[in-house]
């Protein structure tokens, strides 16, 4: 029996990751939970799973899920990143999946690596941001990071254990989103909810935005260098729309190990938790058969410049990054809110990125300076952009 707390409840892989548990009740038991804005659904959460502590947005998101809890109901309510970071050190839990959106994520990751606790590492932000750091704070507590995100558990999965000096190159693919075949002119014309609609995946709204712009695969490229401690000159990324093959790895002696699988996220959320063992589940198999082909080919960078962005951003390395994610968060937000066009993510980004001198072996608090600097140019460049 693992005990597992899970920071983001009430996001699609912390929905997904509940599923699991709830499926597997000898193998797993919810220790506690964090969560935003949604109480409705934390509450139903907590009504189902019974964690002795949960977390919430803010002082009144707490008030109002004790409201719908009710005072019977044993459960300590907490709030705020200060929230998060209890939950995330819960001396009860084994393991902590990582699912907190965003750069948000980042100090609730680092506080369950202090306290001791494996990670299920769904929050690429914290690798992109302090890739660096969080290494050597897991080494030094002897924490296992175990990847969520499909394709870094399909690289995990095929390294196998296999010694460094082996690999030649990661091969991360990509489904390419709902504009892969849109010329690049009519990019700008693209509405919110044509951005919504990925071909493949069930995701929360910004990674969604975020794979249609294929800036979730640049932030994937630099979580892959940190995770697997490659240079990013020896990550590749390849657009395969049929999205079953979660990515490769190619070995010196030119083998080539590709990991396959249906695209649902409850696989390598039950690999991560149940690992080094596998568990059963009752999804469909890959039906190769039905697929009739698969297709792989390069993107194009100037269709795609934030991918372009995330690969120079990832070779800067130090904070760089760090401007790259938190840049692209204001311009997402923008975009959800209809403020921008979509083509106007990557100059917003872009243009932060340029005004940036980055430094090169960051501190924890001057990476948190960055990311806080780069909001506010990102915010500056857009309300400029409405004057303009």
């Amino acid at each position: 029996m693992k005990t597992v707390s899970v920071l983001g409840s009430t996001g699609s892989i912390g929905v997904a990751t509940l599923d699991v548990v709830l499926k597997n009740p000898k193998r797993f038991k919810i220790a506690s939970l964090a969560a935003g804005k949604n109480i409705r659904l934390l509450a139903s959460q907590i009504e189902l799973f019974r964690p002795a502590r949960v977390s919430v947005a803010t002082s009144k998101d707490a008030e109002a899920l004790r409201a719908l809890v009710g005072r019977k109901r044993r459960v300590e309510i907490l709030f705020g990143q200060e929230g998060a970071c209890r939950v995330a050190a819960d001396k009860n839990a084994d393991i902590v999946v990582a699912a907190i959106s965003g750069a948000a994520g980042l100090l609730p990751t680092l506080a369950a690596i202090e306290a001791g606790k494996d990670i299920a590492l769904a929050n690429k932000e914290t690798m992109v941001m302090a890739g660096s750091i969080v290494r050597q704070r897991a080494k030094h507590k002897g924490v296992k990071i175990l990847p969520v995100d499909s394709e870094h558990s399909a690289i995990f999965q095929c390294l196998n254990g296999q010694p460094k000096r082996l690999l030649k190159r990661i091969i991360l693919t990509a489904s390419g989103g709902p504009f892969l075949h849109y010329p690049l002119r009519d990019l700008k014309n693209v509405k919110l909810q044509q951005a919504l609609k990925h071909p493949r995946w069930k995701m929360g709204r910004k990674i969604t935005i975020d794979s249609a712009t294929m800036m979730n695969k640049g932030l994937e490229v630099i979580e892959a260098k940190w995770l697997f401690d490659i240079d990013i000159s020896s990550i590749d990324v390849l657009i395969h729309p049929e999205s079953a093959v979660h990515s490769m790895v190619e070995f010196l002696d030119g083998s080539v190990i590709a990991q396959m699988g249906i695209p649902d996220m409850r696989i390598p959320i039950a690999y991560a938790l149940s690992w080094p063992d596998r568990i059963e589940n009752d999804l469909p198999g890959l039906d190769l058969a039905g697929m009739k082909q698969l297709t792989f080919f390069q993107p194009d960078m100037k269709k795609f410049e934030s991918l372009q962005l995330a690969y120079e951003a990832g070779k800067s390395e130090g904070t760089a990054p760090s401007v790259l994610n938190a840049a692209n968060e204001i311009a997402v937000s923008a975009f959800l809110d209809n403020t921008i066009r979509f083509t106007d993510i990557s100059r917003i980004v872009s243009s932060v990125l340029k005004r940036h001198k980055p430094v090169k072996q960051p501190t924890l608090e001057e990476i948190l300076q960055a990311d806080c600097e780069a909001r506010k140019k990102a915010a500056d460049f857009i309300t400029s952009m409405k004057k303009g």
